[in-house]
């Protein structure tokens, strides 16, 4: 298995330690109920480097974005971050991903870590016009700072203001002595906070510092486990889960982020065009359980009368709600907020109620 800069790290401080994405990553360390409140409350500290970062430069670079993305770079300033998804010909999302503007021709894609090899062969298949691209991943570390406290902390580290960089927008600056870091406010958990970017020699030095000026807020080092636990409390969707390769962003309420203006010809947007007129088959909804139950990957969403409609897509018991909830895909009449749907568990069909995410509000 592949390690980040903190695996030994997060051995050491006896971790649950468990493969995703080809790495060695942290699962739970206190537990993920604590490690979810924990950033909920106060703030928490995620190893993320194991996401993938892809460089794109050059006067191509804006055509290109346009070319493979099914949002509209053309809208993006310096300093400024954008949600977007990759799109395949017959409109299956081959990944999400956040693009930063540096300057005019210099752009960051930041991809999932499963996905870093599918992308990047993505990326060079449709660079028919030349942008210049380079995988940067393995010289790329990441940690996301986040919880309400985080800002604290981390403004302790930087005289960077970090208070004047709003959602989706970015800087770089000196942090714990560390030159040129990328700072970016666009979390993952609905709680506040930044994550940092660096070289990954340079890893150490911000942990450290960070534990060292956050021990006062009850800072902690956070898994993946509560990771999946706090972006579903809000809602977001995760590759894998709720998008995939047969998944549309219309289907998954990802219509914001793909635009069909006229200097847009992105790869799947016919397909897209069409099923936006003609309405989509099926719909991406929340739920919460009504009955004492765990929600689960793959249980089928039924209705009054027994009828499968559908699928859990993701699901749990929420930390802070205290009762089930999870996504899924149904027949778009059952996706409507208030409607009453069943979740069959082991057999038993428990009431549920479609919700409007967040859940955490």
């Amino acid at each position: 298995m592949k390690q980040t800069p903190f695996t030994d790290l997060h051995v050491a401080l006896g971790a649950r330690m468990h493969e995703f994405a080809g790495y060695n990553m942290p699962i739970e360390y206190s537990g993920i109920m604590d490690e979810h409140l924990t950033v909920v409350n106060a703030v928490g500290v995620f190893d993320v480097s194991h996401m993938g970062e892809f460089w794109v430069k050059g006067p191509k670079a804006l055509e290109f974005l346009q070319r493979v993305g099914s949002n509209d770079a053309s809208r993006l300033q310096p300093g400024k971050a954008q949600y977007s998804c990759f799109v395949n010909e017959q409109g299956g999302i081959v990944d999400d991903f956040i693009v930063y503007q540096f300057e005019q021709e210099k752009y960051l894609l930041v991809v999932n870590a499963a996905n870093i090899e599918k992308d990047w062969l993505w990326c060079q298949q449709h660079n028919t016009m030349g942008a210049e691209l380079e995988n940067a991943s393995g010289w790329m570390a990441q940690l996301a700072v986040q919880g309400p406290k985080a800002m604290e902390v981390l403004q302790k580290l930087t005289s960077v203001d970090l208070s004047v960089i709003p959602y989706y927008s970015f800087t770089t600056g000196t942090v714990a002595g560390v030159d040129n870091v990328i700072i970016s406010n666009t979390g993952y958990t609905g709680a506040g906070g930044f994550e940092l970017y660096f070289y990954p020699e340079q890893g150490g030095k911000i942990w450290d510092a960070l534990f060292d000026k956050g021990a006062a807020y009850g800072i902690k080092p956070i898994g993946l486990g509560a990771r999946d636990t706090l972006r579903l409390e809000m809602g977001f969707c995760l590759y894998g889960n709720e998008l995939d390769d047969t998944t549309t962003p219309l289907q998954a309420g990802l219509g914001w982020i793909t635009k069909f203006a006229d200097n847009k010809p992105f790869v799947g947007r016919e397909v897209l065009e069409k099923e936006k007129s003609e309405g989509v088959s099926r719909k991406l909804c929340c739920f919460e359980l009504l009955e004492k139950g765990i929600p689960r990957h793959g249980y089928d969403i039924v209705n009054a009368a027994g009828e499968v409609i559908g699928k859990v897509t993701s699901g749990t018991i929420s930390p802070v709600l205290k009762s089930g909830i999870g996504m899924g895909y149904t027949k778009p009449e059952y996706a409507k907020t208030d409607t009453e749907v069943y979740i069959r568990i082991r057999n038993k069909s428990l009431k549920a109620i479609v919700v409007k995410a967040p859940f955490r509000k």
